[in-house]
Formats: C-alpha cells, sequence, structure tokens
C-alpha cells in the first residue's frame, strides 16, 4: 500500500481521481441511460435502442483523437469548454427529441463527449514519475471498474423507479459536473521537465504512431473486445440454465476480482508487458465456457476478473510511455477510440458465435479474440519485426527503445 499512498500524495492527484470517478460513473452510465429511455419513455425496441447507442459510440471513437488533438494543441480549458456545453444540450433535449433526430444528435454528442479519461490519463502520466505512475494508473483502472459496477446499476434502478427522463437528465447533469470539476482543478498535462515543449516542439504523427504504438492500441481493443464478449457470454449461459436473474451476481464478482487484480497488480515490483497480462486474460475466459449454473460461473469468471484491471492500466501507461508530451493528448484520444471500438464490437460477435454453437462458444470466440490481438501485439513489437517494416516501407520503421 505504500506505492498508493506515494501516489495519492502527489499534489492535485486525489482530487483528479475523485473528480474523474464522478464523470466517469456517468460516462459510462450514458449508454444505458440512452437504452432505458428509448425502451421505457418512448415505448420501442431494442435494435431502436441500439440504433441510438451505436450513434453515441460511433461518435465517441472519432471524436477521442480529434479532442486529444485540441488539448495538445490548444489546452484542456478550450477543449473542455468546447465540450460541455454541448453535452448540457443534447441531455437537456433528449426528451423532447423526436426519435428520427435522437440517433442523429447522440453522434453529435459523441464528438464532444467530455474526455475525462483521456484527460485523466494524460494528467497521470504529467504528474507522476516512472517508478508510481504504474501504481497511479492501476488506481485508474479500479477506478474504471467501479464506474462501470455502480453506474448501470442505479440508472437501472432509477429509470424503473423514478423515470427514464429524470435520468437522462441526471446523467447529462452529472457530466457537464464532471466537466467542470476537471476545468477548475485544471490539471498539468506535461511533466515539469516536459513542460517547456511548447506547441513548435509538437512531433509529427509519423514519428511516434509507428509499430509499437499500433501494437499497443490493437492490444486494448483487443481486451474490450474480450470484455463486452465475456458480458454478454455471461446473460447467454445464465439465460440457458433458467437463471438470468443471476447475471447481476456474476458481473458483480467479476468486477470485485478485477478491483483486487488492479490493485495487486499496481503493488508488483515490476511491470508486465501488455501481450502477456492479454494473453493470459484469453486463455482464463476460454474455459469459463464450461460452467453451467451462476456458483460455477462466479468461479470460472474469477481469473479473467483478476487480469482485467492490469491489462488496462497496463495499455494506459504503456501508451503513455510511447506518446511524446507534445501527442500525448492525440494518443490518449486514439486509445478511447480503440477501446470504444471493442466494446462495440466485441458483443455482436460474440452474439453471432452464441446463436450459432452455444453460451460456451461465446467465451471461446472472446477468448480467442484477446489471444489473437496479444499474439499481433507481441509480433508488431519485436526487435525483428523493425527489420521487416524497413523492408517493405512500412510505417514505424524507426527502431524505438520500446523496440531495442
Amino acid at each position: 500500500m505504500k506505492r498508493y499512498r506515494q501516489v495519492l500524495a502527489v499534489p492535485g492527484m486525489t482530487p483528479l481521481l475523485s473528480v474523474s470517478l464522478v464523470a466517469r460513473v456517468a460516462v459510462t452510465s450514458d449508454v444505458m441511460a440512452l437504452t432505458m429511455y428509448v425502451v421505457l419513455a418512448l415505448d420501442m425496441s431494442y435494435a431502436a435502442a441500439g440504433a441510438v447507442v451505436a450513434a453515441l459510440t460511433g461518435g465517441v471513437a472519432l471524436g477521442g483523437p480529434l479532442l486529444g488533438r485540441l488539448v495538445d494543441r490548444r489546452g484542456l480549458r478550450t477543449v473542455l469548454s468546447a465540450t460541455i456545453v454541448p453535452q448540457a444540450v443534447f441531455w437537456l433535449s433528449v426528451p423532447v427529441l423526436p426519435y428520427a433526430v435522437l440517433p442523429f444528435a447522440a453522434f453529435a454528442a459523441g464528438l464532444f463527449m467530455v474526455p475525462v479519461q483521456p484527460v485523466t490519463r494524460q494528467a497521470i502520466a504529467a504528474m507522476t514519475t516512472a517508478g508510481r505512475r504504474r501504481a497511479a494508473f492501476a488506481l485508474e483502472s479500479v477506478a474504471g471498474e467501479l464506474s462501470y459496477m455502480v453506474g448501470p446499476a442505479v440508472v437501472i434502478v432509477c429509470a424503473a423507479q423514478v423515470s427514464p427522463g429524470v435520468v437522462v437528465w441526471g446523467v447529462g447533469a452529472a457530466i457537464v459536473l464532471g466537466g467542470v470539476g476537471i476545468a477548475l482543478l485544471n490539471p498539468p498535462l506535461r511533466g515539469e521537465d516536459e513542460a517547456a515543449a511548447g506547441t513548435a516542439a509538437r512531433p509529427r504523427r509519423r514519428e511516434w504512431l509507428g509499430a509499437p504504438m499500433i501494437a499497443v492500441l490493437v492490444m486494448g481493443f483487443g481486451t474490450t473486445t474480450l470484455l463486452s464478449g465475456i458480458d454478454l457470454a455471461i446473460v447467454a449461459t445464465l439465460k440457458e440454465a433458467g437463471q438470468a436473474s443471476w447475471a447481476a451476481m456474476v458481473v458483480g464478482v467479476l468486477g470485485l476480482a478485477s478491483v483486487v487484480g488492479g490493485l495487486a497488480y499496481g503493488a508488483l515490483p515490476r511491470p508486465m508487458p501488455v501481450w502477456l497480462l492479454l494473453g493470459l486474460l484469453g486463455l482464463v475466459t476460454i474455459p469459463a465456457g464450461l460452467a453451467r449454473d451462476w456458483p460455477w460461473l462466479c468461479v470460472a469468471v474469477l481469473g479473467a476478473g483478476l487480469l482485467t484491471a492490469p491489462t488496462l492500466s497496463v495499455v494506459a501507461d504503456t501508451v503513455s510511455r510511447l506518446a511524446p508530451a507534445g501527442a500525448r493528448g492525440e494518443a490518449n484520444g486514439l486509445q478511447s477510440s480503440a477501446l470504444s471500438a471493442g466494446f462495440a464490437l466485441g458483443a455482436p460477435v460474440v452474439g453471432v458465435a452464441v446463436d450459432a454453437s452455444a453460451p460456451a462458444g461465446g467465451f471461446a470466440v472472446a477468448g480467442l479474440a484477446g489471444l489473437i490481438a496479444a499474439a499481433a501485439g507481441c509480433l508488431l513489437s519485436r526487435p525483428w519485426s523493425a527489420v521487416v517494416r524497413q523492408r517493405f516501407a512500412l510505417p514505424g520503421t524507426e527502431q524505438t527503445a520500446a523496440e531495442r
């Protein structure tokens, strides 16, 4: 716990993580809030809700790198000001918008989503030294797990007991307040030794977006594809067993195991490579399909849970190390886009596998997605891959310190 005390003792770190947690609870709840609104308030199908959610997610994936680049160019408060207002307008207007307009409005809101996660990661990289950074990113990943455990559950209960429209307003208000809170904190986005590097020192994209960075982004995409697939496979398994009401329990166990794993990993003396953690995550996911009822499924997902937060934290840590200070905002935006794309793709792919075979096939496909991404990341980051890239004139021919 000494590492965590040192991280929390960094000036400004505790307020940053606290405000970020509140904002992330809201951001991770936006999909569920829109789903419940379309299904309950508009009395439409889940497919109709899925179209709105897909539009929002697509906007977030496209807008992440653009907002990150603006952070690098114009500064944090400028970008937050440009995103807070559109969020307030969208979430206030959702209950009065006709459904035909809602997907387009959701896409625009996604493009201008308050960049809570990328900014938090960028600030962590700037505020910590190399020795404390891994523990700080572990705390950030644990906060993410807590937000996924709390936010959607609260939205479901409130939408059923109060009003879907009120819930939409509440989620929007929390997103706006989170953005305002981060703007007031105005955390540094460059370390003290990096602050002197101004806009003129911003590197060209090809100088940092080479094979090592692409490898990490591919593995981040594979991680969330796997995690999204696990959630659907859990529901499918329990539905087949007639125990669908226990899905929340299993997902809760998965989340708690992830929190424990993240805290344990952050306290380790040495880091582990992304490809190894993701490969292990894929391996322990596949046999979870052997479970046939909720008690055994709780046991079966423990391994995946223990490796989830560590894998996500290492992805964030590696991106922060590979990206130069002048491009760290764009790099974190690309990371958020990769993670969002993985979440969006995982459930449909695993759903096809479940429909074509059995719930166990869902776990197998999710695990294989992780293994394939881990293998691709490992191959891209190996020293010999630089020779292949140079021979075929592919991007990233300059061998970086990470490759050596």
